[in-house]
């Protein structure tokens, strides 16, 4: 039976003793009781001494490992699961000095695991969203009062994009969440970002900037006016959404600093996937992201991609 009782770091460092326990636990997450081969879901698969499996169909050797994040890594499974646990347990992230310390490894290694963790952490970042659901974007990056004068940028207040990354959120109320990063707030894009989180019909409520629009066309759309100080009317307001923004923007200035555009939306989907599994207690939480680590990336990937 599949443990999920963690309540602390103490009961992981008990559950998971060394590699073996480790590795245990991940095959009867991934596999359950018939192992699947990942070359081919199709192929017989046979077992081989110590925790590899052969291919039959591709002749290849596999083992649970194997294209998930954990794919080439010379870092203990222990220390993966430590901090796995430590960054989808803490409500604001840990930085990679912090866990480095933690887990006693290095800043740059730290650093990569993070990396490969938050890649993971888009599973809860694309969900349908119906009944009453809130819009609202905000844009993340530095304050132009707080730049140095010849580090400031014209016409950058407001909504402009100039030095900041415009990112839109759509919450149900009382459920889920999506946030992705966008190149602005116009019409056409604001409404195209609603069709892929929201269901037809549905109600959303947001304030009243134009980029909003064209939901009345799609949804039953109503607005509260900010720029009059109407912040609630009734049942209409984007205090929720607001108060997901609140909780990113801490974490990225409390405990990364700084984040580029570049590595922004792994930002934001690592706050999302803790907001989605706000019920669930930190070892279901823990589980449910081991079973969902088909998502590898590599150092190179990392460096150079977009």
């Amino acid at each position: 039976m599949i443990n999920t009782n963690f309540k602390s770091i103490l009961d992981l460092l008990k559950e998971f003793k060394d590699e073996q326990t480790c590795i245990d636990h991940l095959e009867a997450l991934r596999w359950d009781v018939i192992v699947t081969s990942p070359f081919d879901p199709k192929s017989k698969v046979y077992k081989c001494k110590g925790n590899k499996y052969h291919c039959h169909n591709t002749k290849k050797y596999f083992n649970v490992k194997t294209n998930t994040l954990f794919d080439n890594t010379k870092v203990p499974l222990r220390k993966w699961f430590l901090a796995i646990y430590l960054v989808t347990s803490h409500k604001k992230g840990i930085s990679s000095l912090q866990l480095g310390r933690d887990i006693d490894v290095t800043q740059k290694t730290a650093w990569f695991m993070l990396q490969r963790i938050r890649n993971c952490f888009g599973i809860e970042n694309n969900n349908e969203l119906e009944n009453v659901v809130e819009a609202d974007e905000t844009y993340v990056g530095g304050k132009n009062k707080n730049r140095h004068a010849d580090k400031k940028v014209e016409g950058s207040q407001g909504r402009s994009a100039k030095d900041k990354t415009p990112v839109v959120g759509f919450v149900q109320r009382g459920g889920k969440l999506n946030a992705n990063l966008v190149s602005d707030v116009k019409i056409e894009t604001l409404t195209l970002e609603a069709i892929k989180s929201v269901k037809e019909a549905t109600t959303i409520y947001t304030d009243e900037w134009l980029g909003y629009n064209a939901l009345k066309r799609i949804y039953d759309h109503h607005y509260v006016k900010h720029n009059q100080g109407e912040y609630v009317k009734g049942a209409i307001h984007t205090n929720t959404i607001e108060g997901f923004w609140s909780l990113l923007k801490r974490g990225i200035v409390g405990i990364y600093h700084f984040t580029s555009k570049k590595h922004l939306q792994k930002y934001v989907d690592e706050f999302v996937f803790r907001y989605n599994t706000r019920g669930q207690f930190e070892g279901q939480r823990f589980n449910h992201f081991l079973t969902n680590l088909e998502n590898r990336l590599t150092y190179k990937m990392l460096i150079n991609g977009k």
